[in-house]
């Protein structure tokens, strides 16, 4: 078990939180604050106990002097203090001289953000090769380290894995309860135990389903996972999304687990991708040389909903349609409302089916909606995430 902020006397101490503030954002506006709303609780903890709060994040790729323009965190910043209700004090840099003054001339209970961690990318990645000399920088700017950022968990930068060889460490709430809630149910999940699986390619996946068949009662496929297996099956998918790499795979799953592994038995098609064009529903037989596969049938939703209003434990990730567009979308708000209405642990896999599931206003209806992506498909893998394996053990 790994140490938490909880297992340190954070008083007069300056403490090292590294955050998830890689959200979205249009001409400089932030479009969704979740993931600095899901930081809040360990920041708070910290100010209560009179610590000298750092933090620090990621905000997309910096590659380029002219990416530090649209990167910047200091709206970051300025949301932070809305929040809080309290000065948040930005440097506009993530390491120097005036970094290292402004953290020194830090009263307890005040918080500090620095700039993008990833502008030290750009004249050799140092953040995201986990720089050695960088990690050991910025460990030297704090007396404690906090790893509250689950979204890069399964990557070692110099900002989680870096710092963290260097410093007394532990974990923030939003981290123990992705732990909590994933880590432990995936480990004991009470059956029956009932997986769905979408996304765009078979490959990206190949570790899961490996993984969570020899768990799951019952795997439902969608989205081009779900056509890729078909064509293994033999249909015609037409213009479809196939990952015709992973056939072969495909077919040895199916041979291998016959009863467990459930496939649409209709489909929703179009001949473009577009919300302006005719929807088309129909049978796997009836799917044209020039239609492509966008959404799950109505048969089908039928047919997934037996599976899962029966269920004990749902772990849902991948979208299974094309959801952003409104004549795709019905699918995945149908399972949305069935999963919400199941007397079931719901866990919702982050990225694209978090947001899905967000946006169509189902957040409050699922027991636990993961922050990371990347680092929640790794969990569901089995896979140990590095930024989190380097933390103390209580």
């Amino acid at each position: 078990m790994k140490k938490t902020i909880r297992d340190y006397d954070l008083d007069n101490k300056t403490v090292l939180i590294r955050c998830d503030f890689n959200v979205p954002m249009k001409d400089g506006i932030i479009t969704d604050n979740n993931r600095i709303v899901s930081s809040l609780e360990t920041i708070q903890y910290a100010i209560d106990h009179n610590a000298k709060v750092v933090l620090m994040s990621h905000l997309g790729r910096v590659k380029t002097e002219e990416d530090k323009k649209t990167k910047t965190l200091k709206p970051v910043a300025e949301e932070l203090a809305n929040l809080l209700n309290m000065p948040i004090k930005f440097v506009n840099t993530p390491h120097g001289k005036i970094l290292e003054t402004s953290i020194k001339e830090m009263n307890p209970g005040e918080v500090l953000l620095m700039e993008n961690t990833r502008f030290e990318d750009v004249d050799g990645k140092y953040e995201s090769k986990n720089n050695e000399q960088l990690g050991a920088y910025w460990a030297s700017l704090g007396d404690i380290y906090i790893n509250d950022a689950f979204g890069t968990s399964h990557r070692a930068h110099a900002s989680n894995v870096g710092i963290a060889s260097h410093l007394p460490s532990g974990v923030g709430f939003l981290i123990e309860k992705e732990l909590n809630v994933m880590g432990k149910t995936l480990e004991n999940p009470e059956h029956p135990f009932v997986v769905i699986l979408g996304g765009a390619k078979v490959s990206d996946k190949i570790g899961v389903i490996e993984n969570l068949v020899k768990k799951a009662d019952t795997i439902l496929l969608g989205g081009g996972i779900a056509n890729t297996f078909l064509k293994a099956q033999g249909y015609e998918l037409g213009k479809s999304l196939v990952d015709n790499e992973s056939l072969d795979f495909c077919l040895k799953m199916l041979k291998e687990h016959p009863d467990k592994i459930i496939l649409p038995v209709d489909v929703v098609s179009a001949k473009e991708m577009s919300d302006t064009v005719p929807v088309k529903k129909s049978g796997l037989d009836e799917i044209e040389a020039d239609d492509i596969v966008l959404d799950l049938g109505n048969k089908t939703i039928e047919l997934y909903e037996t599976y899962l209003s029966d269920s004990a434990t749902i772990v849902w990730n991948g979208t299974v349609g094309m959801s952003e567009l409104n004549s795709f979308c019905h699918g995945t708000k149908a399972l949305c409302d069935i999963i919400s209405k199941a007397v079931a642990t719901t866990i919702i896999g982050g990225g694209d089916t978090a947001g899905a599931v967000i946006g169509l206003g189902y957040r409050e209806k699922m027991s636990h909606i993961s922050t990371g992506g990347g680092a929640s498909l790794e969990l569901l893998e089995g896979k140990v995430l590095p930024g989190i394996d380097i933390i103390n053990d209580k």
